[in-house]
């Protein structure tokens, strides 16, 4: 009885832990980059960017969350704008 107790508390702790693995939500990934105001902070707040589109001196360094997207513009080494855009998800 003892060793089934523990089986089963470690088989939801496990669950727990993966639960809390999967990508972040946009309110999560604007809240955890709040403070970042160059390239390297951003990058070291939130990871390499799902995608990363060039126009000259402008980035766009786009996240993919739970629902949706954030995306932030980067000129030169600064970051000037972020946008979360709607769930990607189409009914």
């Amino acid at each position: 009885m003892t060793r089934r107790i523990i089986t089963l508390g470690s088989c939801l702790l496990l669950a727990f832990v993966l639960a809390g693995c999967g990508p972040s939500t946009k309110e999560d990934i604007v809240l955890k980059a709040k403070d970042a105001k160059t390239r390297s902070a951003l990058e070291k707040a939130l990871g390499k960017p799902d995608d990363i589109s060039k126009l000259g001196p402008v980035e766009k360094w786009t996240y993919k969350a739970k629902n949706g997207k954030v995306t932030f513009v980067l000129v030169g080494d600064t970051v000037t704008i972020e946008a979360a855009g709607g769930s990607e998800k189409k009914d």
